[in-house]
C-alpha cells in the first residue's frame, strides 16, 4: 500500500507514506491496514493529509512513480469527497477573515510595553 500511495503522489516518500498508514491516516475499504497490504483495483481509500481528507477509488495499480498527470490516472476521487474538501476549505477561509489583522511583529517599544504589562499584572 505504501508503494502505491507513493506512486500515486499522495506522499513524497515511501517512509512518509508508511508513517501515515501506521498512524491511522489511511484507511483501506473503511478499516485501518498495514503498509504491506496489497492494493486491489476498485478499493476505496480514505487519505487524511493535513486538514483535508480525500476518498479515492483505485483505478490502476502501479509501483513506479511517474509524473503528476500520469499519477492522477491511478485513482479517481469521489464527488462527495471533492464537495466535502471544498466546503471545509471555504470554512477555513471564512474563519481566517474573522481573525483581527495585525501590523506584523511588535516593535522593540511594543515588546517593552507588553513585558511591562505582564510584570504589573502577575499577581
Amino acid at each position: 500500500m505504501d508503494k502505491w500511495l507513493w506512486a500515486a503522489r499522495f506522499f513524497k516518500t515511501r517512509a512518509i507514506a508508511k508513517q501515515a498508514i501506521e498512524g491511522g491516516k489511511v484507511h483501506y475499504n473503511g478499516a485501518r491496514s498495514k503498509c504491506s497490504r496489497v492494493v486491489e483495483r476498485g478499493a476505496i481509500l480514505k487519505i487524511r493529509q493535513g486538514f483535508d481528507e480525500k476518498t479515492v477509488e483505485v483505478l490502476v495499480l502501479s509501483d513506479q512513480r511517474r509524473g503528476a498527470p500520469e499519477a492522477a490516472k491511478l485513482y479517481a476521487e469521489t464527488p462527495e469527497s471533492i464537495k466535502q474538501r471544498e466546503m471545509s476549505a471555504e470554512q477555513r477561509r471564512s474563519l481566517r477573515g474573522a481573525q483581527p489583522a495585525t501590523e506584523g511583529r511588535p516593535s522593540k517599544k511594543d515588546r517593552r510595553l507588553i513585558h511591562g504589562f505582564k510584570e504589573r499584572n502577575r499577581e
